[in-house]
């Protein structure tokens, strides 16, 4: 019996995420186009703070895709370790939420919370002051904080390498130098069928495809019934590198206040960002020197001691933010009989991508 054909564009850590989950069953055969190496664009710019325990989210698809993933990146990071004898960097101690709003508001908002993720089955925790101080002395603002045991940080392109290298050795195949230019259509009755995707002046015979290109995937969709709009919202960030490690080497939990976030990655060296720079009414959000300086001031007010660590590097990339739907946009092209979008994730790929991959799975009626 012939497979069925899968195409899909784009190798971010969605693409990638996807392929790899397709990869285990025998009846695909899986094909991915991307017209760069992966793990670059916003893939490339993700800090792979994955918030999900912590979030606020608490019920639809919001909540349960994090659930989803938060579930499968515990037993999908060893998994691809063995398969493919790589490290991917992934931090199991937590994310430390401080909050610098410490009114009762507040403080009522977070033991609901902390209530319901209990009777779900997760867990978080509720610090005062003191034990912040006690726990991780090298932050600055005395303040309360809540403590996510259960949520994780690790490294995007780690992870994006590994899931190409373990999909591989599964026989998917893939094409680092093939911007995808067209697509053909069929028509069927009211509705259209892509039988083609055209790259580097090649063609792939498609059954299914799945449009996981980011911002990449709007000229090959646009015009349509319903059009995709997605704006390009810029994040930088920072790694730094300090003379020391920073408060108890034994508990470097991820740090977070006031939408910014210090990550630790061990050796003295720290992730920082990012900031959220929204275009302009016309053309592309250019990266602000300025907004990136606030950033790093505002990791020095709440770690005073990275007053004294290096820049090792600084770097941007685009996050493709979904303007007439809530991101992420998972769900069937208007309009077509097999073609998928898995893209519009905004802030959130790293984190939904195990997530995305099973309803990309469900939606090819796949067990």
């Amino acid at each position: 019996m012939a497979k069925m054909r899968v195409v899909i564009v784009g190798c971010g850590v969605v693409g990638a995420a996807i392929a790899y989950e397709l990869s285990g069953i025998p009846s695909l055969q899986v094909t991915v186009l991307d017209r760069q190496p992966p793990a670059q664009d916003s893939t490339g710019s993700a800090l792979g703070i994955l918030v999900g325990i912590i979030s606020q989210k608490t019920k639809g698809r919001a909540w349960e895709m994090r659930q989803i993933s938060m579930s499968r990146y515990e037993t999908l990071i060893p998994e691809l370790e063995a398969a493919t004898g790589e490290t991917i960097p992934y931090n199991r101690q937590g994310i430390l939420l401080l909050r610098l709003d410490a009114n009762e508001e507040e403080g009522e908002k977070w033991r609901s919370l902390i209530h319901k993720r209990q009777a779900e089955g997760w867990h978080l925790e509720a610090w005062d002051a003191a034990t912040v101080q006690n726990r991780c002395p090298h932050i600055a603002p005395v303040v309360p904080a809540i403590y996510s045991p259960q949520d994780r940080q690790l490294d995007p392109k780690a992870l994006t390498l590994a899931l190409v290298k373990a999909a591989q050795q599964n026989g998917v195949v893939f094409h680092f130098d093939a911007p995808v230019d067209s697509l053909d259509w069929e028509t069927e009755g009211d509705r259209s069928r892509c039988t083609t995707v055209h790259a580097r002046q090649e063609r792939w015979d498609a059954d299914w495809v799945i449009l996981s290109a980011g911002l990449g995937t709007l000229p090959l969709v646009n015009p349509q019934p319903e059009p995709l709009k997605l704006a390009p919202v810029l994040g930088q960030a920072l790694h730094l590198r300090s003379p020391h490690t920073l408060g108890d080497p034994a508990f470097q939990p991820v740090i977070t206040g006031d939408d910014l976030h210090i990550a630790p990655l061990g050796n003295g060296e720290y992730w920082v960002g990012a900031t959220v720079e929204f275009p302009p009414d016309v053309g592309e959000p250019i990266a602000d020197e300025a907004a990136l300086e606030t950033v790093l001031q505002g990791a020095i007010a709440l770690c005073p001691a990275l007053k004294d660590a290096t820049i090792l590097r600084t770097w941007s990339g685009r996050r493709p933010r979904p303007t007439n739907r809530p991101a992420p946009v998972i769900d069937y092209l208007t309009g077509a009989t097999n073609v998928i979008l898995a893209t519009g994730h905004y802030r959130n790929g790293v984190l939904l991508a195990p997530a995305t991959a099973e309803k990309v799975k469900a939606l090819l009626s796949l067990p």
